[in-house]
């Protein structure tokens, strides 16, 4: 059985990629190519719909693959928990499947989940976002993500020391983490979580270099399971083992 594939956004870089990957995978077909300005009636002939937008179309695209009970992969950035809570009981409505991924690259989240994994050890956790000076939202998908893993880990403890957190200088915060955005040329896409404890800091450092080669394995993972997905679920790390915080034998 072929599953039919349109992409929403399918002119930007992601969007591209994601076009490539479809057309290559097993098993799939790409049955559309939309613009962030196209009808969106046209995914309502798709098994799955991919939404590699903007963060102000993004919404209209996933409600509209929702309404028409389409199973959606949202690849845009700029989600907030706020945001995707709002879904939720319309997903779950509908019975209808939407996965967020904040992003596609396997070693970006194995950071994340390795920075949720040693935020219970160090009080200050800190976050270093960097991406081209075209990224239209802030902080990233990424970020937002991780500081949330990192509060969640950390549910014990509590929120992580954030002093003088009042001053702008400070960063934003998320999830109680201070989170700070670089935006310049030069630069795809780099994140870096800082944890500090008593004599003692741990870095770990993300960085992509070839966009096309780092996301396309996450996308064929997001493709195989987007359609057993039931309700929403956010991160690659929901529908896969990484491996991370597993009991030990």
């Amino acid at each position: 059985m072929t599953t039919r594939v349109a992409v929403v956004g399918a002119s930007g870089k992601l969007g591209g990629i994601i076009c490539d990957v479809v057309r290559g995978a097993d098993g799939f077909e790409l049955a559309a190519q939309l613009g962030s300005r196209d009808d969106l009636s046209a995914i309502g002939d798709a098994d799955l719909v991919i939404d590699a937008t903007t963060p102000a179309v993004s919404g209209e695209v996933v409600r509209a693959a929702i309404s028409q009970r389409v199973p959606v992969v949202v690849g845009t950035s700029g989600w907030s928990a706020e945001r995707i809570a709002a879904i939720r009981p319309l997903a779950d409505a509908a019975e209808t499947g939407v996965l967020f991924v904040p992003n596609f690259s396997l070693g970006s989240v194995l950071g994340s989940a390795l920075a949720a994994a040693a935020a219970r050890f160090f009080d200050s956790v800190e976050i270093i976002e960097a991406h081209r000076d075209t990224k239209i939202d802030s902080p990233s998908g990424t970020a937002v993500r991780t500081a949330e893993l990192i509060a969640a880990a950390r549910t014990e403890q509590g929120p992580v020391d954030a002093p003088f957190a009042d001053q702008r200088a400070r960063g934003q915060q998320v999830a109680s983490v201070p989170v700070h955005s670089l935006r310049r040329p030069g630069v795809i896409a780099k994140q870096e979580v800082i944890l500090s404890g008593a004599g003692e800091s741990l870095s770990i450092v993300h960085d992509t270099v070839e966009p096309a080669e780092a996301y396309a394995p996450g996308i064929r993972l997001a493709l195989q399971h987007a359609l057993s997905v039931q309700g929403v679920v956010v991160g690659l790390d929901s529908v896969i083992d990484i491996g991370i915080g597993a009991p030990r034998p």
